[in-house]
């Protein structure tokens, strides 16, 4: 692109908490990131949300016409809205004008305009989102995927993720030789349906990753693994309930902690230890998930995003931008670009 800063092309109408958030997180990632940003969308809306904000001046953005809501059928809801803000900054990407999008509106909406403009990087047969859960070793986070993209999945699709989210852990996580696991309902190489144990024996013969067998569910957060593949059915409802138990413990601490005057001082002494806590725990320190196997950097957030959420989610496009995941990818995969088939483009919410 001809510089080294990174452009992260900002869906500022997606989300429910568009655009005052959106924008709010945006120019924080650009004051502390150093990232270039471009606000796609209405730009009333969005003008107005910036002026609350001081050192706003120069600021990007795009006219987009409408959004994609979340009760819509991501592909025909694309097609009548070409305009929207989705399309928009996936547009971006394609003309180079962008290195990156990030969105928090409709996650199907998303993966569908990834797939439709941007297209699959050449050898990938379905794109997954990836999700970086905390575990129980410190610094040890574990990459999910997928998380949503994909409910139905054949063992080709499985071993694609593994091999994707081993380069994104290696390179944007940086965790030397990956340890890779296929979520299962036991350790045994003949456990599960038949997806699992076809895909267990494809992903033992693959050398370009370090397989090291089945995780069950509570080793998911041990810390043995860096990267768990599963179906996106599966994943989703792993990450949702993933999340809720992080929001459960949280509120206990802070209903427990603070019990009587020594909880109180207690409170107080261990500031610092909390928000440590609360940093590992909380999904929105993680932003979001990236859509690994199209060609172009797609950062997925939570609908609920909030300023911080938006941050963390152009920091891990930064992230996956200055490491080239994408060039790294594809050159493991050297087979002729294939488009997507309608029946291939939808997403879970």
């Amino acid at each position: 692109m001809g510089s080294t800063q990174a452009r992260i092309a900002v869906d500022a109408m997606g989300g429910d908490n568009a655009p005052a958030e959106i924008v709010a997180g945006a120019l924080r990632a650009r004051e502390e990131l150093g990232v270039e940003v471009l606000l796609v969308g209405n730009p009333e809306q969005i003008q107005a949300s910036v002026k609350h904000h001081a050192n706003f001046s120069q600021i990007e953005i795009v006219p987009a016409e409408g959004t994609i809501e979340m009760h819509e059928e991501p592909l025909g809801a694309l097609r009548r809205k070409p305009k929207a803000s989705i399309n928009v900054a996936m547009d971006l990407v394609k003309q180079k004008r962008a290195d990156a999008v990030v969105s928090a509106g409709h996650s199907g909406a998303a993966m569908a305009a990834a797939l439709l403009r941007l297209g699959r990087l050449s050898g990938i047969d379905r794109p997954a989102i990836g999700a970086v859960l905390p575990t129980m070793i410190a610094g040890k986070p574990v990459l999910i995927l997928d998380v949503g993209a994909n409910v139905d999945c054949r063992p080709k699709f499985l071993e694609q993720f593994a091999v994707m989210g081993s380069i994104y852990s290696q390179h944007v996580l940086g965790t030397v030789d990956p340890k890779i696991g296929l979520l299962n309902i036991g350790e045994e190489t003949t456990k599960g349906n038949e997806l699992a144990v076809r895909t267990h024996e494809m992903l033992q013969e693959n050398t370009q990753i370090s397989f090291i067998g089945n995780a069950e569910g509570r080793d998911v957060l041990s810390g043995h693994f860096d990267v768990i593949v599963c179906d996106g059915f599966v994943g989703n409802v792993l990450l949702k309930f993933a999340e809720a138990v992080g929001e459960v413990a949280l509120q206990i601490l802070r209903e427990e902690l603070p019990q009587g005057l020594n909880g109180k001082l207690g409170v107080t002494l261990l500031k610092p230890n909390l928000k440590r806590i609360k940093q590992r725990m909380d999904h929105a320190e993680h932003g979001g998930g990236l859509l690994l196997g199209v060609a172009g950097v797609c950062i997925i957030s939570h609908g609920s995003s909030q300023a911080p959420s938006i941050f963390n989610a152009i920091r891990l496009a930064k992230e996956a931008t200055d490491h080239q995941v994408l060039e790294l990818i594809q050159s493991r995969y050297q087979k002729g670009v294939k488009e997507p088939a309608m029946g291939e483009v939808r997403a879970e919410e």
